[in-house]
C-alpha cells in the first residue's frame, strides 16, 4: 500500500476564513480514497510560499518526518503546484532532497507531472515559474498601492509606538493616538529636547524596555509630527507628505531632538550621569593649555578630605580647590547686573505675547468649530444620499465613520487648546525675573542639574578656566540685552598657550595627599 502525506497551504494574505484549507483537504482525501492510498497525516499550513520554503512549520515537519521514516513514506500530495512552491529554485531543491536523495515522490493532483517523461523539467519549471510571476505581480501591486496611499497621507503600515491601527470596516483602517503609550513617547522627546541628558541616558531612565535601535528609529520618525515619509523607488524620489493622522509631537520639539542627534548641540554641557554638587563645573570647564576637559576628585590629606578640580589630560596644567572654583564662578556671574529698564520691558513683552497667544488660540478654536459645522453638514448630506438610495450601506458606513472620526479629532484639539488657554502663566513670569536678577544665588543653592541648565542657557560652548579666571569664546547674545558688563564673559586676547603649570595660591596647598 502507498503511504502518503497530504499538504494543504494558504498564505497569510489569502483567505483562511473560507473553505480553502477544507476544500484542499477534502479533495486530497477523496483522491487518496479513489487510489487506495494510506494517509499518514494531513498537514495544514497558513504561511506564505514566497519565502524560503523550509521556513514553513509544516514543511519542516514533513522534511524531518521523512528523514526519520525514509522507508515509510512513498508520496507527498498537494492540490496544485502553487500550493507547494512559488519559486523555481526552491522547487528544484525539493525535487533533489525528496526524490533524488530520499526516494520520496511528490506531485499535484490537478496538474500532475510524469517525472519519468523527458519533458518533466520543462513542466516543473513552468508551473513554479507561473506561480512566481503571480507572486511578483501581487508584490508590485501591493507596493504601488502602499505608495499611493502614503502619498495621500494615509498610514499603510503598522503604526509606530504611541499610535495604534484601528479597523473601522473590512477596507477602512485608520491610525489614532494610543492613550496608554503616547505619554511616554511625548516625555522622551521633551526630555531629549532639553539638551541636558544624553538620549542613551534618557532611554535607560524612561524606556529601558525599548531596544536601542528601535529607540533611535522612533526619534527620527517624522510620523510623530503628522507627516509620512514615502520612500524612493527606482523612478521616483523620496518625499515627505502631510499625514491624515494627528501629530503627537510639536515640530519645534522634534527638530530640536534632530539637532541633538546630529551633534549640532554637542558643545552644550549635558548631565549624562549623576552630577556631584561640589564638582558640577567639571562638565563645563576646559583647560586653556591642551583643550581637554577639567575633571575633579576628592583627595585625603593630613587635615582631612579635600576636593580639587584638575586637567583631565595633565593634572599639572590646572589644580585648584573646588570650593574656590565654584565660588569664583558664582562671583563671575554675579558681575552680570541686570538692566532694570530691560527687565520691565521684558516682563511687558512676555505679557503681551501671552495675550496674543491666547487670542490666537481663541481664533484657532473658532476656526476649528467652523470646520466641525462643515463636516456635520457633509455628514447630513451623506445621510440624505443614503435615504434616497444614491449610495449603498457599505459606502454610507465608510464615509460617515470617516466624518465622525474627523469630528472627534477636531473636538480633541479644541479641548487641548481650551485647556492651555486657561493656564496661569503669571507665576512663571515672576520666577524668570527672579532668576535673571539673582542668577549667582541660584547657582549656589540650586541642585547640580539645575545649575547645568542655567549655565547651558548662557554659554553655547565650554568655559576656559586658567586656575583663576573664567572666559568663553561664545555665549548667548541675548545676555547682552538683559545684563550690563557682559564684556567680562568674553575671552581675553593675550592668553598664554604654553605648557607651564598654572600657579595655585599657597593658601590652597595641603601637603602630601593620597588619591581616593
Amino acid at each position: 500500500m502507498t503511504n502518503v502525506i497530504l499538504y494543504c497551504r494558504v498564505s497569510s494574505d489569502e483567505q483562511v476564513d473560507g473553505t480553502s484549507l477544507d476544500h484542499q483537504e477534502k479533495t486530497l482525501r477523496e483522491y487518496c480514497r479513489y487510489k487506495g492510498y494510506n494517509i499518514i497525516k494531513c498537514c495544514r499550513e497558513d504561511y506564505s510560499a514566497k519565502y524560503h520554503d523550509f521556513r514553513r512549520p509544516e514543511m519542516k515537519w514533513i522534511l524531518n518526518y521523512c528523514k526519520k521514516h525514509k522507508n515509510e513514506v512513498d508520496l507527498i500530495l498537494f492540490l496544485r503546484w502553487d500550493r507547494f512552491s512559488r519559486n523555481p529554485e526552491f522547487a528544484h531543491a525539493f525535487k533533489r532532497i525528496f526524490m533524488d536523495e530520499m526516494g520520496i515522490n511528490f506531485n499535484a493532483i490537478e496538474n500532475p507531472i510524469d517525472f519519468e517523461a523527458t519533458e518533466w523539467s520543462t513542466l516543473f519549471s513552468l508551473y513554479a515559474g507561473i506561480a512566481q510571476t503571480e507572486n511578483n505581480k501581487i508584490s508590485k501591486r501591493t507596493s504601488e498601492g502602499i505608495r499611493e496611499a502614503s502619498l495621500k497621507g494615509q498610514c499603510a503600515f503598522m503604526a509606530p509606538r504611541g499610535y495604534k491601527n484601528v479597523r473601522m470596516g473590512k477596507h477602512d483602517c485608520c491610525v489614532i493616538i494610543d492613550k496608554e503609550k503616547a505619554p511616554l513617547v511625548r516625555a522622551i522627546f521633551k526630555e531629549i529636547a532639553k539638551g541636558v541628558k544624553a538620549p542613551c541616558m534618557i532611554r535607560k531612565e524612561l524606556a529601558s524596555h525599548i531596544p536601542n535601535t528601535s529607540f533611535y528609529t522612533m526619534l527620527r520618525n517624522v510620523f510623530y509630527i503628522g507627516k509620512i515619509r514615502v520612500r524612493a523607488t527606482k523612478t521616483e524620489p523620496e518625499v515627505i507628505v502631510n499625514g491624515l493622522h494627528e501629530p503627537l509631537i510639536s515640530e519645534e520639539t522634534f527638530y530640536k531632538v534632530q539637532e541633538i542627534l546630529d551633534g549640532k548641540l554637542k558643545k552644550k554641557p549635558k548631565a549624562t550621569k549623576t552630577t556631584r554638587s561640589d564638582l558640577y563645573l567639571r562638565k563645563v570647564l576646559v583647560c586653556p593649555h591642551c583643550g581637554y576637559g577639567i575633571t575633579g576628585a576628592t583627595s585625603r590629606g593630613t587635615g582631612g578630605y579635600y576636593t580639587y578640580y584638575n586637567c583631565s589630560h595633565n593634572p599639572k596644567h590646572i589644580r585648584a580647590r573646588a570650593e574656590k572654583v565654584n565660588d569664583g564662578f558664582a562671583e563671575y556671574l554675579h558681575n552680570l547686573v541686570p538692566n532694570e529698564e530691560i527687565l520691565e520691558l521684558y516682563t511687558e513683552i512676555l505679557k503681551d505675547i501671552n495675550k496674543e497667544s491666547k487670542a490666537e488660540k481663541k481664533l484657532t478654536i473658532n476656526k476649528l468649530k467652523e470646520e466641525i459645522e462643515k463636516i456635520k453638514n457633509k455628514l447630513n448630506s451623506v445621510d440624505d444620499k443614503f435615504i434616497e438610495g444614491d449610495i449603498d450601506k457599505e459606502q454610507y458606513q465608510r464615509i460617515s465613520d470617516r466624518y465622525k472620526r474627523e469630528i472627534g479629532a477636531t473636538e480633541e484639539r479644541i479641548k487641548t487648546l481650551e485647556l492651555s488657554n486657561k493656564e496661569n502663566i503669571e507665576p512663571k513670569f515672576d520666577y524668570s525675573i527672579s532668576l535673571i536678577a539673582n542668577i549667582d544665588k541660584y547657582l549656589k543653592e540650586a541642585p547640580p542639574e539645575v545649575k547645568l541648565k542655567i549655565i547651558s542657557s548662557i554659554f553655547h560652548e565650554k568655559i576656559i578656566f586658567d586656575g583663576k579666571n573664567y572666559r568663553t569664546k561664545n555665549y548667548n547674545k541675548i545676555i547682552d540685552l538683559i545684563y550690563q558688563n557682559t564684556n567680562i564673559l568674553q575671552e581675553g586676547k593675550n592668553e598664554k598657550t604654553g605648557e607651564e603649570i598654572i600657579p595655585i595660591p599657597s593658601s590652597t596647598s595641603v601637603g602630601n595627599r593620597t588619591r581616593i
